[in-house]
């Protein structure tokens, strides 16, 4: 099988899109899958790129949205011949941005199965920055790049029911997994406590995402703020990510001896960061799926949620974590509140989400999306066998 990826962010970003397509790259790899991947350049040049050898990349501008993704200036006649000699069985639009729509395009004039995954709801972002004006516009063109895909893959349950209820069809579940054996709740609490600037007495509550305003930080600033004095004094917000509000935030908290924001971190000091914190909470009402909440778990950390979107697919109500209304900030206080003085909830829900996350293995999500891919072309190859049957019919181009 030959695969063709069309993708507006890729490794080594730091995003959800990007991690997830690295590790669906890698999966087809050790499948025998030959793979060629068109994604822009990275933000950070200097970063390690994933095998260069499958990756064809294109000079980029920020994405006004997202600053910290690309969106890739295509070089078509680069793309046409890559693609010409590659020969691909299936195409795979990952995002519906400059290259997604060359790959689109393309599948449909050379006929070849055209697959995408929906990855954002970046409609959900524009009242955010104030451009809800451009929603109805933003759905129109997202109904017609899709209208030509045998699938689309979705994460979670609740994005399916809401692009159902938008007009897409030929929708499909890709979850996401977890590493367990890297997101785990072993840690030395004190010295990675110590490391960010945090006494190990306090109780630790953390916030790992972009610091944006579609992230409802805010109410989780608020929500914390609006903490009773006996428990802010015993506590720790810790906030980990970078995004258009960092900067402000931290200017504002400053001289706030229980907030910190620490930028970016990644890697082993993020995922130890994770288990040395008492509860995640994340108040996001716009994931499609909540990657980081999976993570919190798999690490051991009670988590609260928003419930809308992905993460309420992921949290059952006082099972393996808790929900609060969307942009509720005493909804998020009275949790935040309840954790802190309930220590057998607390290990209680640690427990739970634990092991819901031993069940998320990236490979059986995987596997289940290769068998789609695999019909996906079946389904191809048996219509052109139907067509070749009929006197007078013609197959290529459509």
């Amino acid at each position: 099988m030959k695969v063709a990826i069309f993708t507006d962010t890729f490794l080594p970003d730091v995003n959800g899109v990007a991690g997830t397509l690295g590790r669906w790259a890698d999966y087809l790899e050790r499948k025998g899958v030959e793979l060629r991947i068109f994604a822009p350049h990275t933000v950070d040049r200097n970063s390690p790129s994933y095998n260069s050898s499958i990756v064809d990349r294109f000079y980029s501008i920020p994405f006004l949205l997202y600053p910290e993704c690309k969106l890739a200036i295509p070089n078509p006649n680069r793309i046409r011949k890559s693609l010409a000699q590659f020969k691909p069985d299936l195409i795979h639009v990952a995002t519906p941005f400059n290259l997604g729509l060359f790959g689109q395009r393309y599948a449909h004039k050379h006929n070849i199965p055209l697959v995408a995954s929906y990855h954002t709801h970046f409609d959900q972002y524009l009242a955010f920055y104030k451009l809800q004006w451009l929603e109805p516009m933003l759905w129109k063109y997202v109904l017609w790049f899709h209208q030509g895909c045998e699938k689309i893959y979705v994460p979670s349950a609740s994005t399916l029911t809401y692009l159902q209820e938008k007009g897409l069809k030929r929708l499909e579940i890709w979850s996401r997994g977890v590493d367990v054996s890297r997101f785990h709740p072993m840690v030395d609490r004190q010295a990675v406590l110590q490391r960010v600037g945090v006494p190990s007495d306090k109780f630790v509550y953390l916030y790992v995402g972009r610091i944006a305003p579609e992230k409802s930080i805010d109410v989780l600033l608020a929500g914390y703020e609006a903490l009773p004095e006996s428990v802010k004094r015993k506590s720790h917000l810790l906030l980990v990510g970078d995004g258009p509000m960092l900067k402000e935030l931290e200017e504002t908290y400053r001289n706030h001896e229980g907030i910190t924001f620490t930028g970016f971190m990644g890697g082993k000091s993020l995922s130890e960061l994770y288990a040395a914190a008492d509860v995640f909470w994340f108040p996001s009402a716009t994931e499609t799926f909540g990657n980081v909440v999976l993570e919190a778990m798999a690490s051991g950390t009670p988590v609260i949620g928003a419930s809308a979107g992905g993460v309420q697919d992921l949290i059952t109500h006082g099972v393996n974590g808790l929900l609060c209304p969307p942009l509720n900030v005493s909804a998020n206080r009275d949790a935040a509140q309840q954790l802190f003085s309930n220590r057998e909830m607390l290990h209680r829900l640690s427990r739970e989400g634990r092991a819901y996350s031993l069940k998320q293995s990236w490979d059986s999500i995987f596997g289940r999306l290769f068998d789609s891919y695999m019909t996906v072309i079946g389904d191809r190859d048996a219509k052109k066998v139907e067509w070749a049957a009929v006197p007078g019919a013609k197959i290529g181009l459509r």
